[in-house]
């Protein structure tokens, strides 16, 4: 007797008829990653999107509201919410807007959704992804920091309440498309791969002068711009490391990185008979988006297509942890524990914020971190067992370093 397969929520049956429409959160709407997600379900037809949210971009989001029919908004600045309000009153804008914290929180737990797509960028990400496990929605996940800081307290939620939890970094994405149909015992190690970002093959005598304008210039991705920052310095990384980690409950020294200045491998999984797997690709957030949303029931999102006549090399670098000693660090945090990866990256949210905001140097990003857990060591601060409120004064102690 075979055994019978479970569909997603949203496929058609075997006879292609289709079944209910999967009804989707975007925490996060317009932000690099929620802008792409939204189009790609645009792009494919099947999945109504029924709740949006921003910090305060809201001339982006009335578009989205238009374009999607949201019913639902949360906007985080209550400010700039009651601002929208009056937006939405005087053209009509039939949406029911929600704020600050327990407006997201009322979006990743609404009864009309099944699923929630959590793209904000920091801390704030954490509470929301936690009661949308505990609502047992579908959480795709593209904030790096619920996991970065809070894994210890997500991923025994998501084992809890049985959650089907899906990344949307490329990485991540990459690294569970290998994994599909393999025995967690048979995979060897996770080799997450790097661009080496705009500054690849220099020294740090060379980046004393860097703008933040040379540090936005990505040689293959298109992203945010916290991120784009991260992907030069490395950091992103450390920050990946933690989370793959958390996300497929390997030991730390069973994850490896390495450089593809290419872009086309966006990771590997190796496995005990050293045959390896990778996943490739043009480098576009839209394919681990739509991964994420559709899984295995890949979908036609009209997204470029690599010539492979015409690649003359794929090349593998190790990284230079002197150079770009912010994933050095990383490795440190992640070797003392406890709180310490989470500071790592409270540390690097402020300094990459002063970078932008130019009062730091590009150098100084690296420097900052490493002073600011060497104070934390030293303070005795460090907690092995900890809650979310103790993840979140960690930014209160970067802001002060």
């Amino acid at each position: 007797m075979r055994a019978r397969i479970a569909r997603p929520y949203g496929c058609a049956d075997r006879e292609g008829r289709d079944m209910k429409k999967d009804k989707v959160v975007i925490i996060g709407s317009t932000g690099s990653i929620g802008e792409q997600t939204i189009d790609v379900i645009k792009t494919v037809g099947d999945k109504e999107i029924v709740a949006l949210s921003c910090d305060k971009s809201i001339e982006k989001l009335e578009k989205q509201v238009k374009i999607t029919k949201a019913k639902y908004v949360a906007i985080y600045d209550e400010d700039v919410a009651n601002k929208f309000k009056n937006i939405c009153k005087k053209k009509k804008i039939n949406a029911k807007i929600f704020s600050g914290m327990d407006g997201l929180i009322k979006l990743a737990t609404l009864k009309d959704a099944n699923m929630v797509v959590v793209s904000v960028v920091g801390m704030i990400g954490i509470k929301p992804t936690i009661e949308a496990v505990k609502a047992k929605k579908i959480v795709c996940l593209a904030n790096k920091e619920s996991l970065v800081c809070a894994g210890d307290i997500i991923m025994p939620l998501v084992k809890k309440y049985k959650v089907d939890l899906r990344p949307i970094d490329s990485e991540h994405s990459a690294i569970w498309q290998c994994i599909v149909g393999e025995k967690k015992n048979a995979i060897k190690k996770i080799i997450i791969t790097a661009s080496g970002g705009p500054f690849f093959g220099k020294k740090r005598d060379e980046l004393k002068n860097i703008e933040v304008e040379d540090a936005l210039k990505h040689p293959n991705w298109s992203m945010g711009r916290k991120i784009t920052i991260d992907s030069s310095t490395l950091v992103n990384k450390g920050l990946e490391i933690m989370e793959a980690h958390h996300l497929f409950d390997m030991s730390y020294d069973k994850i490896e990185v390495v450089v593809q200045r290419e872009s086309l491998i966006h990771s590997m999984v190796e496995f005990n008979d050293s045959a390896v797997k990778a996943q490739m690709g043009v480098p576009s957030m839209r394919i681990p988006i739509e991964y994420a949303l559709y899984k295995e029931n890949r979908k036609f999102i009209n997204e470029k297509e690599v010539d492979w006549s015409k690649i003359d090399k794929i090349s593998i670098a190790k990284p230079d942890l002197t150079t770009f000693k912010g994933l050095a660090l990383a490795y440190k945090a992640i070797k003392i524990g406890g709180l310490m990866p989470a500071v790592y990256n409270a540390l690097n949210e402020v300094a990459v914020k002063r970078f932008l905001n130019k009062e730091i140097k590009y150098l100084d990003i690296a420097d900052f971190i490493e002073k600011g857990m060497s104070v934390f060591e030293k303070k005795k601060l460090n907690k092995k067992k900890f809650t979310v409120n103790d993840i979140e004064k960690t930014m209160d102690f970067a802001e002060k370093v």
